[in-house]
């Protein structure tokens, strides 16, 4: 168990996400009251950004629309009782310190999708590696696929992108 922890590794704070514009702006417009997070989270932030009855595409950092609607989280299976939000809520909490008999699960999912072995995090490198633009001219390439990295704390970087490559030509 401590293995896995130790390999949970998010690139951003909560704060950070929410300052860079994740979820359309929706993600605290129901069932989990942003109060209960740090009120700095929040500091200099439009509610726009985390309070919007609408998603708002513009909110997001890559100007599109990514991720699944809360039915379809629930119809997979991926929420928890403690944390109807999902993941990013199930994040929000754990940075804070708690610790939870959904930590394994949740983490195991972030390794996943974004880990060093992770789908998307893989997917993203092969496209920018195809396209040749290298990782400074990356913005454009599949922004669905970068804003949604981005819901699981995660950037696309150089760091990363090299060591993608190495372990590519192996």
């Amino acid at each position: 168990m401590e293995e896995l922890h130790n390999l949970f590794k998010p690139m951003l704070t909560p704060k950070q996400m929410l300052h860079k514009g994740i979820f359309g702006g929706t993600y605290f417009n129901q069932l989990v009251d942003y109060r209960i997070f740090p009120r700095d989270w929040f500091e200099n932030l439009d509610e726009s950004y985390y309070l919007s009855k609408k998603y708002l595409v513009k909110i997001n950092l890559f100007k599109i629309k990514s991720g699944q609607s809360q039915d379809e989280w629930e119809a997979k299976g991926w929420i928890h009782k403690d944390d109807p939000r999902g993941w990013f809520e199930w994040y929000c909490k754990y940075y804070n310190g708690r610790r939870h008999e959904d930590d394994i699960r949740q983490i195991k999912r972030w390794l996943a999708f974004c880990g060093p072995k992770g789908r998307f995090r893989n997917s993203i490198y092969n496209k920018i590696y195809k396209s040749g633009l290298g990782i400074e001219n990356s913005k454009d390439i599949s922004p669905r696929i970068q804003q949604s990295l981005l819901h699981w704390s995660y950037i696309v970087n150089n760091e990363h992108y090299e060591l993608w490559k190495l372990e590519r030509q192996k």
